[in-house]
């Protein structure tokens, strides 16, 4: 099968992007947006403006982890699973298919001030234009992106014009009432706006055609949305200044008729509101270009993983085109065209566009959090989680004042997909990010296989058939510490030398885990990279200085929790260990892979932050006096010591107010418990209300810090996935947690 071609350079993707917004956001949507707020209209284009820019950040960041045509159907696919992805799919595409047909539409009122054509052949007119449309897309995106180039230029050439000489004549008892029908009339205007602005993402649905898209994504949508934002706002500005609101309040060609009277001010006659009328057809024609180009990436998307007939996958030979779908898409176009009201057609695909832009936010927070390994966009947004937090209240909020039609609308669009998915794309094999890392809570929200899902996965052998696509290696299942390495660690090779020193078996296990998608065969990656053969070789070094029995072997998984239950189910291990970054998320609906184990591996498991600390000689084991797995933490510890030949200190940071008769009881039950350990092992009693700032001091004497698990997570971890240990975080030296269980 023939793959596309990445032909769209930075230039062309910004007019793709602009032109997206640059059509009836402006030209047609401001005259019936001013009866709804009066002159406040300008606002209510910055407002939303500032609204999608939340999705902007968002979808930019997620282009640069999965640069591929399908734009935010791939993305809600990958995070939350083939049927969330089926109905994002289908309802983006139609979103974008009824604002490309309004934007043909609106080109008639135009067209009609060149032209003396009956308005009634106005509809088959646009349909015309339409199949060249089509003819274009098919013949190759790189001239799409051309002609894009040159219309956008012409259209913001026109609209400057406008605003040189419209901002002068601005009449200020025109900007008066500023707003029409108060604050409600504001926000429900800011929501039937805020389609406007729905291009500034839209050129993530064809990230698969843009040259270098790490960089040339991010850039093109903060730059379109700044640049047309800019325009929109002052535009508006212009118009309520210069056009009465009553004739404004009904008028479909706004653009046209402040030509008209800014021609008359300036005397400057009927050649530039003609003028102004040309580029409004012009510009609603590529608008509606762009649209097209666009909304037919998500059905090819859909069909190249199975969630639609394979047909619709189909490339031109030639042109390299997904031809069908292209052809699917206008057809669709012309009935709407031909039989739809498009202003309320607009309302509809604002309150889609709102609920996909929520969900894109919701996917940057899953993706994060969950830190799937394949998750390494290039791009990230700033102000991470806020800014995402903002676009999910705010997107609610609109998607509330656009009333109740909008949201049945939602609804059926969401059972349509979902019939199309349980009839045809269920068979596609996979689940998405949220199914493998959520907790029960969002299983039994989102999927059928809910709270059964991981005892179930508890079942699988290694050895079973039924699942080699989880583990493609012979794990040795007499190792006594396990050790997966993820391709993320300070130091594979101190890793592995702590791991020795947990082991009292003879084999040590070493698992080179590698996650991808569900959507990319195992098959095609299960070949032995060079960053592989430098790991064995590193690796056979340590063996080699430190006389192990090491095993070493390569995994391609889909999951890395599900394939870290059947390492945990199916081997007689006592530790497994794993590196750390001190951050465990244990959110409430959501958690890391790290957050997973720590809530599912039934066997003891061990986390390694490394620091830097090469040489291990004096090793500080920090837990609370009374803590249960006292006992079992100090005798791992003096198995640590016992390898590298070091001491350690048993310390407990105690408050101030305890009385001497409790502290006489710790001193004397501490050194029972280090009775085995004299030769190795002193007790230290330090005195603080702060432990965690006593501990991270302490850590600058020790070259080891070994905790035992922490108490558990506060109620804001559990919402937001931010829970840290701050004892890991401050530490001067490296921190080894462990985790006894009973």
């Amino acid at each position: 099968m023939k793959k596309l071609e990445r032909k769209l350079t930075l230039p062309s993707v910004i007019a793709i992007s602009v032109a997206g917004m640059l059509g009836s956001g402006i030209f047609v949507l401001p005259g019936i947006a001013a009866a709804k707020t009066g002159s406040s209209i300008w606002l209510a284009y910055l407002i939303a403006a500032i609204c999608i820019l939340p999705a902007a950040l968002s979808k930019s960041e997620l282009a640069t982890a999965m640069p591929k045509s399908g734009g935010s159907y791939v993305y809600i696919e990958r995070a939350l699973g083939p049927l969330f992805g089926t109905i994002s799919g289908i309802g983006l595409w139609l979103s974008l298919l009824l604002k490309s047909s309004f934007a043909l539409v609106g080109f008639g009122a135009y067209l009609l001030v060149l032209t003396n054509i009956s308005p009634i052949y106005i509809k088959y007119l646009s349909i015309g234009f339409l199949i060249l449309i089509m003819l274009l897309n098919i013949f190759g995106v790189k001239k799409v992106g051309k002609v894009q180039l040159v219309i956008v230029i012409l259209s913001l050439l026109s609209l400057l014009s406008l605003l040189f000489l419209g901002i002068p004549a601005v009449d200020k008892q025109l900007l008066t009432p500023f707003m029409t029908n108060g604050t409600m009339g504001l926000i429900s205007t800011v929501a039937f706006v805020y389609i406007s602005y729905a291009g500034v993402t839209k050129i993530a649905a064809i990230a698969g055609e843009v040259k270098n898209p790490s960089k040339n994504i991010p850039l093109a949508m903060l730059l379109s949305l700044l640049v047309i934002s800019s325009v929109y706002v002052s535009i508006a500005y212009t118009l309520v200044g210069n056009v009465p609101l009553d004739l404004l309040g009904t008028d479909i060609k706004p653009i046209h008729t402040l030509g008209i009277i800014l021609g008359q001010v300036w005397k400057l006659g009927e050649w530039f509101s003609y003028t102004i009328a040309a580029i409004g057809v012009i510009t609603l024609i590529s608008m509606a270009n762009s649209g097209v180009l666009a909304s037919s990436r998500f059905p090819f998307a859909m069909a190249m993983d199975k969630l639609l007939p394979n047909n619709l996958a189909k490339v031109h030979s030639k042109y390299l085109t997904p031809i069908n779908t292209i052809l699917l898409t206008c057809f669709m176009m012309a009935l709407i065209i031909l039989f739809l009201d498009v202003e309320k057609i607009v309302k509809l695909a604002s309150a889609f566009m709102v609920s996909m832009f929520i969900t894109v936010n919701i996917c940057v927070i899953v993706l994060r959090e969950t830190a799937v390994q394949w998750y390494k966009p290039t791009y990230k947004s700033p102000l991470y989680p806020y800014v995402q937090l903002f676009g999910i209240l705010s997107g609610l909020v609109l998607l509330l004042y656009l009333g109740w039609m909008p949201i049945l609308v939602l609804l059926i669009i969401a059972l349509i997909g979902s019939i199309i998915y349980y009839s045809y794309g269920i068979k596609a094999s996979r689940t998405g990010v949220l199914r493998n890392y959520g907790h029960r809570a969002a299983k039994f929200l989102f999927f059928r296989k809910n709270h059964d899902d991981v005892k179930e996965e508890s079942n699988y052998s290694i050895s079973d058939e039924k699942h080699k696509d989880w583990l493609d290696g012979q794990i040795n299942p007499d190792a006594g510490v396990i050790i997966p390495l993820f391709g993320n660690e300070y130091s594979p090779e101190s890793l592995v030398e702590l791991g020795a020193s947990l082991n009292q078996k003879k084999s040590l296990q070493v698992v080179n885990i590698k996650e991808v998608p569900d959507q990319t065969f195992l098959d095609a990656v299960l070949v032995e990279t060079p960053k592989i053969k430098s790991l064995k070789r590193q690796l056979s070094i340590v063996q080699d200085r430190n006389k192990l029995d090491l095993d070493f072997e390569s995994i391609v998984t889909h999951n890395v929790s599900g394939t870290m239950q059947v390492l945990s189910d199916h081997s007689k291990s006592d530790w497994l260990l794993l590196s750390w970054d001190g951050r465990i998320s244990n959110g409430f609906l959501i958690n890391n892979p790290l957050g997973w184990i720590v809530s599912n591996i039934n066997s003891n498991f061990a986390l390694f932050k490394d620091n830097g600390v090469r040489y291990i000689s004096e090793v500080v084991l920090a837990v609370r006096p009374n803590s249960k797995e006292i006992k079992k933490l100090i005798h791992t510890t003096a198995n640590i010591c016992k390898f590298y030949n070091s001491t350690f200190t048993l310390l407990h940071v105690l408050s101030e107010d305890n009385t001497k008769a409790n502290l006489e009881k710790i001193k004397e039950n501490s050194d029972l418990l280090l009775t085995d350990y004299k030769n190795i092992a002193s007790l230290r009693i330090e005195y603080s209300e702060d432990p965690t700032e006593a501990v991270s001091k302490l850590t600058a004497e020790y070259d080891l810090l070994v905790l035992g698990t922490p108490k558990q997570d506060t109620w804001k971890s559990m919402l937001f996935g931010d829970g840290k240990d701050q004892f890991a975080v401050n530490s001067a030296c490296s921190v080894l947690r462990l985790t006894v269980k009973d």
